[in-house]
């Protein structure tokens, strides 16, 4: 059994504790279903509300409602990488994503992705808002905001171009020969820019260490780019040939600089760390 859905319209028939009616509908055992609840894989939607994950499995459900359960007992039984809070500085926190790590949950569960281990990081609990995204295969630095209005002015900081953002990838091949360039072919008919600066090439495994730095924030746009310009980034599950490896995909987010909305000044994330001296903002 994999990737199965099961919709449970509530009556006045069999309303009562949500994991028990998922349970005698879908015939998956309690255990399992209480297990899915508690990794973001049930859903609750209200007559009269919105939808909502739903993880208490003594939660009780009402005529009028509809229980959604995604079932996919594969990723539900897969144990993720440990993302690391490196910074906190209250309207927002600093991460570093592992490989193989979502940055957010599907409706088949999140608890193989970034956003829901830091809202278990927090105690006591506080908001955790996504602003920017980081491919699954990939590693690297990510920011989260934890209130709607630093979700806002973080995200505005990224739509418009203001966060500097380097990546540090390994292709196929060597680019000593160009050391420097910028890689402006269109993605999905829209215009995409990647700036790039060669550090080294080894002959030994032919590939070339590459320093990127990405003017637009198309999807994929890093390992497109490189694939297209026949280069594709080692390790690379989607685009290129010849470029397989067994440490995964080589590609790492490895500094975001910008000014912050909150401090007024320029502030760096860079290996693992924050550069400029932050100090405590309240309010």
């Amino acid at each position: 059994m994999s990737n199965d859905y099961f919709t449970v319209p509530v009556t006045s028939v069999n309303a009562g504790i949500a994991s028990d009616v998922l349970a005698e509908h879908t015939g998956i055992s309690k255990a399992k279903v209480k297990d899915a609840m508690n990794k973001g894989a049930v859903w609750l939607k209200r007559a009269k509300g919105r939808r909502m994950c739903l993880r208490r499995a003594k939660a009780q459900v009402v005529s009028g409602d509809t229980l959604e359960l995604y079932y996919d007992p594969q990723l539900l039984a897969l144990t993720p990488g440990r993302a690391e809070c490196l910074a906190d500085h209250d309207h927002y926190s600093v991460w570093y994503k592992p490989a193989g790590l979502l940055t957010q949950g599907t409706n088949f569960g999140d608890h193989c992705s970034l956003l829901r281990q830091a809202e278990l990081y927090f105690v006591p609990r506080r908001e955790v808002f996504l602003v920017h995204r980081l491919d699954r295969e990939a590693s690297g630095l990510v920011i989260l905001a934890h209130s709607r209005t630093a979700a806002a002015k973080l995200s505005a900081l990224f739509q418009q171009g203001l966060v500097e953002k380097h990546y540090r990838i390994e292709v196929l091949g060597d680019l000593s020969g160009k050391t420097r360039g910028v890689i402006d072919l269109p993605i999905d008919t829209k215009e995409a820019s990647t700036v790039f600066e060669v550090i080294k090439y080894d002959p030994g495994s032919h590939t070339s260490l590459v320093d990127v730095q990405i003017k637009t924030g198309r999807l994929h746009q890093i390992r497109r780019h490189f694939s297209m310009i026949g280069f594709p980034v080692m390790g690379d599950p989607r685009y290129g040939r010849g470029n397989k490896n067994e440490q995964g995909m080589m590609l790492e987010a490895v500094s975001l600089a910008f000014e912050c909305p909150f401090l007024h000044k320029r502030v760096m994330a860079a290996g693992g760390s924050f550069q400029a001296e932050i100090v405590k903002h309240q309010g």
